[in-house]
């Protein structure tokens, strides 16, 4: 693993902007604008070091599946903030019915620096982002800077075949809906809902799409509907799941639930079950149940405990994106254990290349390892000014 420098294309905003990423340029605290998409470097991989990344991501979703079923079989739900005895009935519903429920996909956080073992930092396998720029982007930058070469990138043919074959699932007869939130400024969200919509309507789905604030409740029938008053009968939600079982609806949300097996009026993709596995809470469950796994950080629920003296550690709000609320503790100081729920996690820094602090996001899609998209930071926490770098393998 090496980061290289390398001539922006001429043109490469526009380039970039026409493949979908209408976002490259993030401002800034003091008020400029610098690039989001910034192929000013990009990262180079020997293929060895690919084939082992694939390995450890495929056993990672392995264990996250398996800590996911310990949460429920155990009933730690508690542990994850998930009190509302409607929301964990309609999780473990969820669990146990997985097999007929639509299941996309997820991203992987790691510490990897081309040295040693890659390290979860989290997972976020309800609604992660960065995807157009992993699948679309990276791909067609390759496809001009090195013809001929290779990359870790089958995400656009993976989530077309995940589509097909998922489609049996789905509600027969009715569009399967996309929705995210119209609150999105930048646009990121709305790019990633188009780019699934038709990666859907590649797989051969009948589809539409709506913004979250736009679905409505017709009280008469009892069902959500669309603004035509067509009932919303499967519903791909770039909205995270603790939002939408908090939100006004929320109580619909839950008495409509379809879960499979003809047991609702409304699906929503991803499942609820998803929420197991985009909860900070999983990182200390792995540990629990994989004590010492080389490609795991320690991490604990209740406090650092001797992560405050000798490594240091990184408290994360159970739930969050973006890095909000994270804060670094260096080693040597007295533990702090915040108010709100946080899983303590061991202090890992972030690999520095020439100054950049980089994350490997790895994507999984259905049950399978699909592709790498790359964030650099100038800081430890990947936050909203990180840059996304592409890469290849040579």
């Amino acid at each position: 693993m090496e980061r290289r420098t390398a001539d922006p294309r001429p043109g490469w905003q526009r380039t970039v902007e026409e493949q979908g990423v209408i976002y490259p340029l993030t401002r800034h605290p003091d008020g400029v604008l610098r690039p989001y998409w910034d192929e000013s470097a990009y990262y180079a991989f020997g293929l060895d070091e690919v084939e082992a990344l694939e390995e450890t991501v495929a056993e990672l979703h392995a264990m996250c599946l398996a800590a996911a079923d310990r949460i429920v079989t155990t009933n730690r739900f508690a542990d994850l903030g998930l009190t509302d005895p409607r929301v964990v009935r309609a999780v473990t519903d969820s669990w146990h019915r997985r097999a007929e429920l639509p299941s996309l996909y997820g991203r992987f956080d790691l510490r990897y620096d081309g040295t040693g073992p890659a390290r979860l930092l989290e997972y976020n396998a309800d609604t992660p982002t960065s995807l157009v720029e992993a699948a679309s982007a990276q791909w067609f930058w390759m496809a001009d800077r090195f013809p001929g070469a290779d990359q870790w990138n089958s995400l656009h043919e993976r989530l077309v075949a995940a589509w097909r074959e998922q489609a049996r699932l789905l509600p027969s007869g009715t569009p399967l809906y996309f929705a995210h939130s119209s609150a999105d400024e930048l646009g990121e969200d709305l790019m990633t809902v188009a780019y699934l919509k038709e990666t859907a309507e590649q797989a051969g789905l009948d589809t539409d799409w709506i913004s979250m604030e736009e679905i409505g409740w017709d009280t008469l029938s009892g069902r959500f509907v669309d603004n035509a008053l067509r009932f919303i009968r499967a519903c791909f939600k770039l909205y995270p799941w603790e939002w939408l079982t908090t939100d006004a609806f929320a109580p619909h949300v839950l008495d409509t639930l379809d879960n499979g097996g003809g047991t609702g009026t409304t699906m929503w993709i991803e499942p609820a079950w998803k929420m197991l596995l985009s909860n900070k809470a999983l990182l200390a469950i792995l540990w629990e149940l994989y004590p010492g796994h080389p490609n795991l950080l320690p991490a604990y629920l209740d406090g650092p405990g001797e992560l405050s003296r000798t490594t240091g550690y990184v408290s994360k709000p159970l739930l969050g994106r973006e890095g909000a609320g994270v804060v670094v503790h260096e080693p040597g100081h007295a533990p702090v254990v915040r108010e709100e729920p946080c899983c303590y996690q061991e202090l890992a820094p972030l690999p520095d290349f020439d100054g950049n602090h980089v994350v490997l996001g790895a994507w999984v899609v259905g049950e399978e390892p699909a592709g790498l998209g790359i964030r650099e930071s100038a800081g430890l926490i990947t936050d909203d000014y990180a840059r996304f770098l592409p890469h290849v393998i040579l």
